[in-house]
């Protein structure tokens, strides 16, 4: 490594970023692998016909907006022959699609509207408190919420009120959710479960149904990739700082201390700019705190489609001890997932 290359170089550890709420709406919008997402480039798989039911259904349900706008809106009794109720909630496994038609359902629906994970909207009631987070987002035509987060009852609750207090002022929601801890069919639908722990909502929401293999078809196969060792890593981030690309390398140990000082709200900060992330001295975790961490923080660079290169352990087999069996695996198998796209160049697989 030259020292013009080595100076060229960021790291992540160095940097202390903040964010504002305005800002964290301002990000509320899909993910750059969803930018051009419609209803007419989701690709229902003649083999599950719920997928194509989803899609006429969701279709219907972006076509009432005008029902929207009629004295009383949804919650008028001068309803339409089918009783269109404000909420929407896709129910399905891994790589049916949902993200997809998640996506596409905001695209066609007009301003204001917000798109995001239930992550970021918990970072935005964290950094602008509850009530101005209801005051920025009220009157939103669309509010959608990717991966619902069902193992945290605190966040659950604050979600279903700040939900319920949007919705009561005319705003449609629309959600994919994640399983909850030791749910029975884990990995695969979970209606029941996000009906029950939004109860004081449920009633507004209506369930569809998606079944369907993991378009990605990986599962168990494949892992992420790793260098040699660190000095590979090394010469690789020196060989992409030459060319112009604005590369960052930390230490394993060293970035996982830094998350645990910035506020997950902040990760997409963390790495602005950042067109390669590497790693040295990747490891297995035993503290599941810190592997929480690692899923929020791999989710950003997943979003923000940014390549990491690791050298040590395969990024996919950091999660170690009992988390793999425990209430928060279908996060570690989403993010282990992730990092082997991160890993291989096969960005952009995704739900």
């Amino acid at each position: 490594m030259t020292s013009a290359a080595a100076s060229a170089l960021e790291h992540l550890v160095d940097r202390d970023p903040s964010i504002t709420g305005a800002e964290i709406a301002s990000e509320l919008v899909p993910p750059p692998q969803f930018a051009a997402a419609s209803f007419e480039s989701y690709r229902p798989d003649p083999d599950f016909p719920s997928q194509q039911a989803a899609l006429d259904r969701l279709k219907t349900f972006a076509g009432a907006w005008r029902a929207a706008q009629r004295p009383g809106g949804f919650f008028s009794r001068k309803r339409p022959a089918r009783i269109e109720l404000p909420g929407v909630y896709l129910d399905g496994g891994f790589g049916v699609g949902k993200t997809h038609l998640l996506a596409s359902l905001w695209h066609v629906a007009h301003g204001p509207k917000y798109f995001g994970t239930f992550i970021e909207y918990t970072a935005l009631v964290g950094a602008l408190g509850y009530r101005p987070a209801v005051e920025l987002l009220r009157g939103a035509r669309l509010v959608c919420i990717d991966e619902f987060e069902l193992d945290d009852p605190g966040d659950t609750m604050l979600m279903t009120r700040f939900l319920g207090e949007l919705m009561a002022g005319g705003t449609r929601v629309a959600a994919t959710s994640n399983t909850p801890p030791n749910a029975l069919g884990e990995g695969r639908f979970a209606a029941a479960d996000f009906l029950r722990e939004i109860h004081a909502l449920s009633s507004n929401f209506e369930t569809l149904r998606i079944d369907g293999l993991d378009y990605r078809r990986r599962d168990t196969e494949g892992h992420a990739e790793a260098l040699t060792d660190d000095e590979a890593v090394a010469h690789a981030a020196s060989a992409l700082a030459s060319r112009g690309h604005r590369v960052s390398i930390d230490s394993f140990d060293a970035l996982m201390a830094h998350l645990s000082t910035v506020h997950p709200s902040k990760y997409i900060k963390l790495i602005d700019g950042i067109e390669f992330i590497a790693l040295t001295g990747v490891r297995e975790l035993t503290d599941q705190n810190a592997a929480l961490r690692l899923v929020a923080f791999i989710d950003r660079v997943y979003d923000a489609e940014v390549p990491i290169l690791a050298g040590g352990v395969p990024l996919d087999r950091v999660f170690g001890g009992d988390m793999l069996s425990g209430g928060y695996r279908k996060k570690y198998q989403r993010s282990m997932s992730r990092m082997i796209a991160l890993t291989t160049g096969e960005l952009p697989p995704h739900d």
